[in-house]
């Protein structure tokens, strides 16, 4: 033995497992609590968003635990998984649609980054998809300029527009005609706008589609306007118009400003369709962020979300959502 050196005796190693898998348990845990408990306050907020990659990543610990035979922290660790799992796999798995008859509308968005997108291939996705209903973000004079040349204007000819320079504008584009059309302007420091029109599709109610795009919260002193933009979006009406609110969120299914105005009405198309876990946002210009799902298309409970595809845009920094919706009838 060598003079001076602790004594490590099996009661001394078995502390030092045991601390080993408290340590790997405890950020899952902390995680866990924060997510169920709605605690998406300053940076939390930015946090939340990547609650999938620990939810895959909550089992490690229990393996660990497992495979040491530590009981308690192997309890807790399961309990983890089991929690993280419950708030996150249902994204990946279709439910049950309403019992919608009416014609069919495939709706896409797309957010422009400052207008930088490439027109061409937005054009294309407009002609390929056969999109009937477009809501764009960040929306500029020169993108509109540039899809109009390309043939926008043929493709959806009825529109509400509000183009503006950098990031704050918004943009409307349908197929079938417009009524009740206007802007909203938000108080975030960009001033994001919303474009808004009420769609009158044939053999169909009206229904109300807003080009959503509250505030981001990349700082801390943004987030008071994300949670006041999020709150300000409007609610479903379940026993009036029928809404679709479609858009950069800026907030994931993991962000409670969120799921609060999803339990005034709304269904997120992409969770109900089993594509709920599908990247929106992130890598997409180089950064390297792993993907997260901030863009979403929120229709009435009455409205049957049938199919959600994400594309590829260059020139963005997210991916434009299309979803594939079936209207009731009158």
């Amino acid at each position: 033995m060598t003079v001076g050196a602790p004594e490590r005796t099996p009661a001394t190693r078995t502390r030092r497992v045991e601390l080993l898998c408290w340590l790997a348990v405890a950020p899952g845990a902390v995680w866990a609590v924060l997510r169920l408990a709605g605690l998406d306050r300053g940076p939390l907020v930015q946090a939340l968003a990547f609650t999938p990659y620990v939810a895959a990543w909550s089992a490690v610990p229990l393996v660990l635990a497992l495979a040491l035979r530590r009981r308690w922290p192997a309890v807790v660790a399961a309990v983890v998984v089991a929690a993280l799992v419950a708030v996150v796999a249902p994204r990946a798995l279709a439910s049950t649609p309403p019992a919608a008859t009416g014609p069919t509308v495939r709706l896409l968005t797309a957010n422009l980054l400052a207008g930088g997108a490439d027109p061409g291939t937005l054009v294309d996705l407009v002609r390929r998809h056969r999109v009937d209903v477009l809501v764009v973000q960040e929306f500029t004079p020169r993108a509109q300029a540039e899809l109009d040349r390309l043939g926008l204007d043929r493709l959806l000819p009825h529109r509400q527009l509000n183009p503006l320079d950098g990031t704050p504008g918004s943009g409307l584009y349908a197929r079938f005609p417009l009524s009740d059309v206007g802007v909203r302007q938000h108080r975030g420091a960009w001033g994001f706008t919303q474009a808004y029109g009420t769609v009158h599709v044939p053999g169909a109610p009206p229904v109300r589609v807003e080009s959503a795009h509250p505030a981001a919260p990349y700082a801390l002193d943004q987030v008071g306007f994300w949670r006041a933009d999020l709150a300000a979006q409007p609610p479903a009406s379940p026993d009036g118009t029928l809404g679709i609110l479609a858009g950069d969120f800026n907030a994931t299914l993991d962000h409670g400003p969120l799921r609060a105005l999803l339990r005034t009405g709304y269904v997120d198309a992409a969770d109900a369709t089993g594509a709920g876990l599908s990247g929106t946002w992130g890598p997409y210009d180089g950064d390297p962020i792993p993907p997260v799902t901030i863009d979403h298309v929120l229709v009435d409970r009455r409205i049957a979300a049938r199919a959600v595809e994400v594309l590829h845009l260059p020139g963005t920094d997210h991916r434009p959502v299309l979803a594939t919706l079936q209207l009731p009838v009158p």
